[in-house]
C-alpha cells in the first residue's frame, strides 16, 4: 500500500496552520509551522491563500486527510461509507474517521501523534475486545474496548506510558478510560463540537458532489 512520506512539518505550513500531527513537538519553539510561518517550497513566501471556491474545497478535503493521516484512497472510501446515511454528510465523516482504530489509539493517550498510533496498530501491539487488530482503519464501535497487547513489546511499551497516562486529566467526553486496567471503551460517537477540529467537512461532501 503507498505511504504519505511528505513531511509533517511541511502539511501543518501547506495548510497555513497547526495540524498537531507531532504531538507535544507542535506546542514548542521547535515547531515548523511557527519557525516558517509560509508554505513551503522555493515560492512559499510569495504564496497567495486567496482560493477559488474549487480551491477551498479542495484544501478542507486535503487538511483532513492531513490531520487523520489517510490517503486519497481510503478516505474516499470513508466518504462512500457514511453518504448515504441520515445525517449531515460532513459529520458523519468525522465521526468515521474519528472512529478508526489508529485516530482512537490517539485519543485515549496510548500514543503521543496518530502516526504513532499507526504504527502500534500496525505492529500489533493494540487489541480491540480483547483481540489483536492490525488494520488501522478497523472502525471501532460505540462499547468497544481498546486497550493494549499483553506480548513482550506491549508489556515494555506499557509499562513508560502507564505514569503520564495515569496523571491524564483531559480524555475526550466519548471515551471512558478505566486507568486500574489501563483500558479506553468508546461511548459515544462524537459530535463535530466534541471532535473539535477547525474545517468544515461539509465543503468536502460539495467536493465530491462536483
Amino acid at each position: 500500500m503507498a505511504r504519505d512520506t511528505e513531511a509533517k512539518c511541511r502539511k501543518c505550513r501547506r495548510a497555513g496552520e497547526k495540524l498537531f500531527l507531532k504531538g507535544d513537538r507542535c506546542g514548542t519553539a521547535k515547531c515548523g509551522a511557527v519557525k516558517r510561518a509560509y508554505a513551503p517550497g522555493v515560492h512559499g513566501k510569495k504564496v497567495s491563500r486567496g482560493q477559488s471556491e474549487y480551491g477551498v474545497q479542495l484544501s478542507a478535503k486535503q487538511k483532513i486527510k492531513r490531520i487523520y493521516g489517510v490517503l486519497e484512497r481510503q478516505f474516499k472510501k470513508h466518504f462512500d461509507e457514511v453518504a448515504s446515511k441520515p445525517g449531515i454528510t460532513g459529520d458523519l465523516l468525522l465521526g468515521r474517521l474519528e472512529m478508526r482504530l489508529d485516530t482512537l489509539t490517539y485519543r485515549a493517550g496510548f500514543a503521543a501523534s496518530r502516526s504513532q498510533a499507526r504504527q502500534l496498530v500496525n505492529h500489533g501491539l493494540m487489541q480491540v475486545n480483547g483481540k489483536k487488530v492490525n488494520i488501522p482503519s478497523y472502525e471501532v464501535k460505540v462499547g468497544d474496548v481498546i486497550s493494549i497487547g499483553v506480548n513482550k513489546n506491549g508489556k515494555a511499551y506499557f509499562k513508560n506510558l502507564e505514569p503520564a497516562i495515569k496523571n491524564r486529566k483531559d480524555f475526550p467526553s466519548w471515551i471512558s478510560f478505566d486507568v486500574s486496567k489501563m483500558e479506553a471503551k468508546v461511548t459515544n460517537i462524537p459530535t463535530r463540537d466534541e471532535i473539535g477540529i477547525n474545517v468544515d467537512a461539509q465543503i468536502v461532501v460539495e467536493y465530491y458532489s462536483r
